[in-house]
């Protein structure tokens, strides 16, 4: 693939994000109005769920092969990419109010998640493990805990959204089929956007932690970026953050484990500081809970978030 092909098909790729986002986001709040459910369970499950698609295809093929640096960058990435850019710009577009639930159980629940991921991968801690592998009983420890967290969203359904603007509502059949063509489009573009920027990164020469933590992951974040970006937009809260913190979690919990359960995946060393940097952000949007105003992410939080993830790219291109 040339490098103008590449361009052209990330750009498309963007196009259909854009598009899929608005889509779902209308989808999905006719959704919890048909239900008479939270906003909160809708974000963290169908959207959360249906965004972390494209990072789910890229790490079972990756995984089934082998490629580990792909494997663990998409994931870790995508995390990071989650919280410091994709809340970021979601801040800045609108300041965007939490649930009391979400500050704290959600967000412990996703930090929770990754402590968990960094003590089952760092093996060597016993001298007898002379390799840093995820395992498949690893990885049903994670699907455990996956199954444990979805039980938990079905108690959310007494949880009022905190918001008050009127929601188009569909028919039940046209409310799941918008939802179904959303999150259609949400994979095509993902597939589109990262199939172009690994073609350019390659181009470049670039290292395949650097093409993993930053394109792939990026890429395959696209659809929460663009599913956030559009819910903050549309001043629908629970959705814009439901779907950061649920993808996170799915993220771990059931992308890792599936990939473990398929094939043990071996754990890079190089990938500890991007984990402590996982680690810091999802320990900053649990302060910023409580400076400001509480339960919101202010702008100026925002924007400390977006120079936290240029800070973490400029790292990456330092060690590249």
């Amino acid at each position: 693939m040339t490098m103008l092909a590449s361009l052209l098909t990330t750009v498309a790729g963007l196009a259909l994000l854009t598009v899929g986002a608005e889509i779902l986001v209308r989808g999905a709040s006719s959704l919890a109005k048909r239900l008479a459910i939270a906003e909160i369970v809708i974000g963290l499950t169908v959207v959360a769920f249906g965004t972390s698609t494209p990072e789910m295809v890229v790490n079972v093929f990756a995984a089934a092969e082998g490629r580990t640096e792909i494997v663990f960058g998409n994931v870790i990435g995508s995390n990071i990419c989650n919280i410091l850019l994709i809340l970021g710009l979601a801040g800045l577009i609108y300041p965007v109010a939490v649930q009391r639930s979400t500050v704290w159980k959600e967000i412990p629940f996703s930090l929770l998640a990754t402590l968990v991921l960094l003590l089952l991968v760092r093996d060597t801690w016993d001298p007898a493990r002379p390799q840093d592998v995820l395992s498949r009983n690893d990885g049903l420890v994670f699907l455990l805990l996956f199954a444990i967290f979805i039980t938990y969203t079905f108690g959310l359904t007494a949880v009022q959204s905190s918001d008050e603007f009127d929601v188009k509502v569909y028919s039940w059949r046209m409310s799941l089929a918008v939802i179904g063509a959303g999150l259609a489009l949400l994979v095509v573009g993902g597939r589109l956007c990262v199939g172009g920027a690994v073609g350019l990164a390659r181009q470049l020469a670039l290292s395949e932690k650097f093409i993993g933590s930053t394109i792939v992951a990026v890429g395959t974040s696209l659809p929460e970026l663009a599913t956030s970006a559009v819910a903050a937009y549309r001043r629908r809260p629970d959705i814009a953050v439901g779907n950061v913190v649920g993808s996170n979690i799915f993220n771990i919990l059931a992308i890792l484990g599936i990939s473990a359960v398929i094939r043990p995946v071996r754990y890079p060393p190089a990938f500890n500081p991007d984990m402590y940097v996982l680690i810091a952000a999802t320990l900053f949007l649990f302060v910023v809970m409580f400076t400001g105003r509480r339960r919101k992410l202010d702008r100026w939080e925002a924007a400390l978030m977006l120079g936290g993830y240029v800070g973490y790219v400029a790292y990456l291109l330092y060690l590249r």
